[in-house]
């Protein structure tokens, strides 16, 4: 295998993938009152690990980040399938949302909508579905 001197990569795609991480989660939990939400969040989840991926080596990045990505896809069609159904436990319309307002002690008051969790499943499916996807090109032998 060709091995060359990738400490600029290695360095700069650390620093990368830390800031597409936390505008990644940024687009989670802004997606629902703006533009964003669980798949472009997934996408740039996706984007950050598959940087990680290609400047440090796949076993490297399993080794830090033990995921089956394959077992997100139904854990996120079920939490996203599930927060649609569940208004209909509360005698309300197909995917239909609601919010409120919570204190917590160090956060202070913040806007929890079920919203949320939708996104959280979709977000969960699309890492899933774009890794799997990644992964299986690049151990594609032929």
């Amino acid at each position: 295998m060709y091995k060359t001197n990738d400490l600029i990569l290695r360095t700069t795609a650390s620093l990368i993938a830390f800031i597409l991480l936390g505008f990644a989660v940024y687009l989670l939990l802004a997606g629902h009152n703006s533009p964003g939400g669980g798949f472009v969040g997934g996408l740039m989840t996706s984007g950050a690990i598959l940087l990680m991926n290609m400047s440090y080596g796949f076993e490297v990045v399993r080794k830090v980040l033990p995921i089956n990505f394959v077992n997100l896809i139904p854990i996120g069609l079920a939490v996203a399938v599930g927060t649609s159904v569940g208004s209909f436990l509360f005698q309300q319309p197909f995917l239909s949302q609601t919010y409120g307002y919570f204190k917590f002690p160090i956060l202070g008051e913040i806007e929890l909508a079920t919203a949320m969790i939708f996104d959280l499943g979709v977000y969960l499916t699309v890492v899933g579905v774009m890794m799997t996807i990644i992964l299986s090109i690049a151990n594609d032998t032929e």
